[in-house]
């Protein structure tokens, strides 16, 4: 019975059927199965006889799995639209950890650095860990996100396309970031401080830094992919 309900498991999630919707779905399945058992047994049936007439009574697989799959509202978004998912969603959240990131430079630079033309400069004291949150938080930010969509697509059994695409949008968007601060260098820019999306005078730096957030963001999901692999194959 757990076999047969694992296996719908993953043809459902492979199919794009949101997680959640899966859940629901098996738990109903479970005590439904569980009252068409007890049922048998109650008609004098042992319990492996009881167990294999419920499977029957309960549906086979393809009608089971199809009664999900043929309705578009148990679609998950991943499977809907892809594109938004894994390019314009982690863009969003990049945007916003580096908002929240600058916000830390700039407050930080009026508090501890206030007759500096710049905030980048050496600092000590409790500054250190002040600006060094932020700081880490930049850097940090575009591996937090790979590793959300490993998440997501290890959670949907989505195929290693979208993915990669995703890991491959966000180290790219990293390794271009750069921030300048200057309150005489920089006539425009929000409170002194302006950030760009640029290869920048050293493309080979950044193609770089690019190259170690894919690998630190899309590390996760490769060992999940091989256990899996393994697992299967086992």
């Amino acid at each position: 019975m757990a076999k047969s309900l694992h296996e719908l498991r993953e043809r459902l999630l492979r199919a794009g059927v949101a997680p959640r919707h899966v859940r629901r779905y098996l738990n109903e399945l479970s005590d439904h199965l569980a009252d068409l058992k007890a049922e048998e047994e109650c008609a004098g049936r042992n319990p492996a006889d009881a167990e294999s007439a419920a499977l029957i009574r309960l549906g086979k697989m393809d009608e089971l799995a199809t009664a999900m799959t043929e309705r578009r509202e148990f679609q998950s978004w991943c499977a809907r639209a892809p594109w938004a998912m894994f390019g314009l969603v982690p863009f969003l959240l990049l945007a916003i950890a580096w908002c929240v990131a600058l916000l830390i430079l700039w407050s930080g630079w009026q508090i501890f650095l206030a007759n500096t033309d710049t905030p980048f400069v050496p600092v000590d004291g409790f500054a250190v860990f002040y600006f060094g949150a932020g700081r880490l938080l930049y850097f940090i930010a575009p591996i937090l996100v790979g590793w959300g969509i490993g998440l997501i697509a290890a959670r949907q059994r989505l195929k290693a396309v979208w993915p990669i695409l995703g890991f491959l949008f966000v180290a790219l968007m990293g390794g271009a970031a750069r921030v300048q601060a200057s309150r005489t260098a920089l006539s425009s820019g929000l409170g002194h401080i302006r950030m760009d999306l640029a290869l920048g005078p050293s493309v080979q730096g950044s193609l770089f830094h690019a190259l170690v957030i894919f690998s630190l963001a899309v590390l996760p999901y490769i060992i999940w992919r091989f256990q899996k692999a393994h697992f299967v194959s086992a």
